[in-house]
């Protein structure tokens, strides 16, 4: 009997979270994401592996990045979090000095505040809203039969 990959299970865990988070029954995020309600109770029992398309959904559903999803996923490669977020105000041309300077005071008080300890999946904001190249043939209701069953 083949296990269930943790990737599939950790993923489910995680969007059923997130769902508990927002304060959503699965029937209202089923709704809210277009997909039937016995797939997404599939997905988040980790049985089933979404395309990129239904994740996306799901995502915009709960209102959170795509591309975290798609890492859970596997879709996507985790991004390196050592970006440069100060540089990256510093050299924002749609804001003046003074509201550069109020964010990095703000980002730099929020730092202290967690002590600099990681307090979520850490992921840099994405390009796009998801991976370039994806084939992804399914319906939005997740019944197309494209998608894959995990062995269970």
């Amino acid at each position: 009997m083949t296990q269930i990959p943790d990737r599939w299970h950790d993923l489910g865990e995680f969007i059923r979270e997130q769902r508990s988070t927002a304060r959503l029954s699965l029937r209202k995020l089923s709704e809210l994401a277009g997909i039937s309600n016995p797939y997404l109770s599939q997905i988040e029992r980790g049985l089933r592996k979404p395309s990129a398309e239904i994740l996306q959904q799901i995502a915009k559903a709960l209102r959170i990045s795509a591309e975290t999803l798609y890492v859970r996923a596997g879709i996507l490669e985790e991004r390196a979090t050592d970006g440069d977020l100060e540089g990256d105000i510093l050299r924002d041309r749609f804001l003046t000095e003074e509201q550069k300077q109020m964010l990095i005071q703000v980002y730099r008080a929020f730092r202290h505040e967690n002590e600099d300890k990681p307090v979520s999946p850490g992921l840099a904001a994405g390009e796009g809203a998801g991976p370039e190249g994806v084939d992804d043939a399914s319906g939005p209701d997740g019944g197309s039969g494209e998608e894959e069953t995990v062995a269970g």
